[in-house]
């Protein structure tokens, strides 16, 4: 909502949709449309009358941006995966005669300063999981998340305690999903991929 208020605020034509949801993506096109009347009356004034819009779809990595544009063109047209880094280079991605969407690989700044904005960054998986220690970072979502909504994470994992450091809080997903190694040693690793 602050996003698209911030968007509206400079004159922008904003919306707020779910690409999984065929309802919310039929209403796109009336707002393409709104957002292409000034250039496509411009062209039809100089007498162009099939020129298409061209557009990108840029965003940060592992967001949905190929997913989005293939939900839109109706078709699989882009290369989607659940990690970031599958779109490799830009793909013009023809939608209807009228507008043509750039597909782009996702853009991070140079260096994240705030750990932070890192971690959240992370979470979310825009950031390839070789770059960050997994176990650390699912220790600490699950010690973020458990200040933010703890019922809902202790109906998901039954063994988890309010008051439990990060560590203590992924060896009880550990217990809640009987990911148990030899010697009674907790498969900390599984747990932080399943988190």
């Amino acid at each position: 909502a602050a996003w698209s208020h911030f968007f509206k605020e400079k004159g922008f034509q904003v919306m707020k949709i779910d690409a999984r949801s065929k309802a919310t993506l039929k209403q796109i096109n009336a707002v393409i449309q709104e957002a292409c009347k000034e250039k496509m009356e411009r062209d039809r004034k100089r007498g162009i009358l099939n020129r298409p819009v061209r557009a990108m779809v840029v965003g940060i990595p592992n967001v949905g941006k190929s997913s989005f544009i293939n939900r839109v063109a109706g078709k699989a047209v882009a290369v989607t995966g659940d990690k970031p880094g599958v779109t490799k280079g830009q793909q013009w991605v023809k939608i209807t005669p009228y507008l043509e969407l750039m597909d782009t690989p996702g853009l991070l700044w140079p260096k994240l300063e705030d750990p932070q904005l890192a971690r959240h960054v992370a979470y979310i998986g825009s950031i390839k999981d070789d770059i960050m220690d997994i176990e650390e970072l699912a220790a600490l979502l699950l010690s973020d998340l458990m200040k933010v909504c703890p019922n809902e994470l202790i109906a998901r994992y039954k063994k988890l305690e309010r008051d439990m450091t990060p560590e203590e809080l992924l060896e009880g997903v550990c217990r809640s999903r009987g990911f148990m190694m030899g010697g009674g040693n907790f498969d900390t690793e599984r747990a932080a991929k399943i988190v």
